[in-house]
């Protein structure tokens, strides 16, 4: 292009008004831009959640504290829990895959397009939804206004008798309609992934990022699913006389537990593979040799994704299951450790001989290390000692 029709260009941009470039990013299909919204829109969220963790801190800095009412904590407690998992953390990651994963396949976009911008928008919805309650959660009771159940909203407290108003709705409808997102964009993902790489981009030859966010994404398709399925049985219980979480009418409060484990377990390694692929890529980066163990990396994180679908009731080891299942589940909970430390062992083999560069992305690289291989190892303790309780 010559640098007329460059300069020419630039004007016609620059003499844009702002409306239109509001346009342009509100109907924007391109992966980029997407990606960019993500992360806009979890750093938004980021600063509500965080001002939300104040004011629980705040509160808890001393005993008979009266910063807030009982009942404003539980409501603290509940958006600031929901919103740091389903419109902060989740919104980063899949900002992170968007812009970054066709570029390393050498894909021209996303496998659906109109599907990646649907899926983005249904996401904002529940968070703008979720906020919404604030305002209309009282309802026609005048009880409360934003969700006070907690984060995990445990039968009975979602019953229409321990919540008036409609502050839960909100909560289930909103964590419903983000939940639709996410399965869009894993979807989306996986097609991404599986049938658009560029010629000679085999899945041997993919970055690991490539590799773990399709693990991702396929955690993100099977925990999500259980999740949807249990605030729809919440919303029938609620509005149209069903009694799945009702005991005194044959339903099962612990019903409501395992389907919200299901998807709250491996929501955590939802969370912490693409860390551990940002970790991939940068470690031999600033090491200056290839990642060590590339088969090995691989079959790590498959492992995780398949164990980490087996080991949700250790958050339950309290409710009365009997001793074969809790066996299985301390097993399963000390078996996920395997993996995970192959790829720490992996990731300091690739620095040990390197010429490692000490800059900021590695640094964290180093301590998130440190960090993780501590925390981890209270695992197989933490197993035994609920298991045996």
């Amino acid at each position: 292009m010559s640098s007329d029709a460059l300069a020419i260009r630039g004007a016609e941009i620059e003499g844009r008004p702002w409306v239109q470039a509001l346009h342009d990013w509100i109907t924007t299909v391109d992966h980029k831009r997407l990606g960019i919204l993500y992360i806009l829109f979890a750093l938004l969220f980021l600063l509500i959640g965080g001002l939300e963790a104040i004011v629980i801190r705040v509160q808890l800095m001393h005993p008979h504290n009266g910063f807030v009412s009982p009942q404003v904590f539980n409501r603290m407690f509940t958006m600031h829990g929901t919103t740091m998992i389903f419109f902060v953390i989740m919104p980063f990651m899949f900002g992170f895959a968007n812009y970054l994963v066709p570029l390393m396949i050498g894909a021209r976009d996303m496998a659906f397009p109109r599907l990646n911008a649907f899926s983005f928008w249904l996401t904002a919805f529940g968070g703008f939804l979720l906020y919404f309650s604030f305002l209309g959660g009282s309802g026609l009771y005048g009880a409360g206004n934003a969700p006070d159940v907690g984060w995990w909203a445990y039968a009975p407290l979602t019953s229409r008798a321990f919540s008036p108003g409609h502050s839960a709705d909100y909560w289930t409808i909103a964590v419903l309609v983000s939940g639709f997102g996410s399965i869009g964009t894993a979807t989306n993902i996986i097609a991404t992934i599986l049938s658009m790489r560029c010629p000679g981009m085999t899945l041997g030859r993919m970055p690991l990022m490539g590799w773990m966010t399709l693990v991702m994404s396929g955690l993100v398709l099977i925990s999500i699913s259980p999740l949807s399925a249990a605030q729809i049985m919440l919303i029938v219980d609620r509005y149209l006389g069903g009694h799945f979480f009702d005991t005194q009418a044959g339903g099962s409060a612990t019903l409501w537990m395992h389907f919200f484990w299901i998807f709250g377990h491996p929501e955590v390694y939802i969370l912490v593979i693409p860390a551990f692929a940002f970790a991939s890529e940068i470690i031999p980066t600033f090491s200056r040799k290839p990642i060590f163990g590339y088969p090995v990396m691989v079959a790590a994180t498959v492992c995780i994704g398949f164990i980490s679908m087996s080991v949700w009731a250790h958050h339950m080891f309290t409710i009365g299951m009997d001793s074969a299942a809790n066996t299985f589940f301390v097993l399963t909970t000390m078996a996920i450790a395997v993996p995970t430390g192959i790829k720490i062992f992996n990731w300091l083999g690739t620095m040990w001989g390197g010429k490692i560069q000490f800059k900021t992305p590695m640094l964290f690289c180093v301590a998130f290390l440190f960090q993780f291989l501590a925390a981890g190892l209270t695992r197989v303790s933490a197993s035994c000692i609920s298991g045996c309780s």
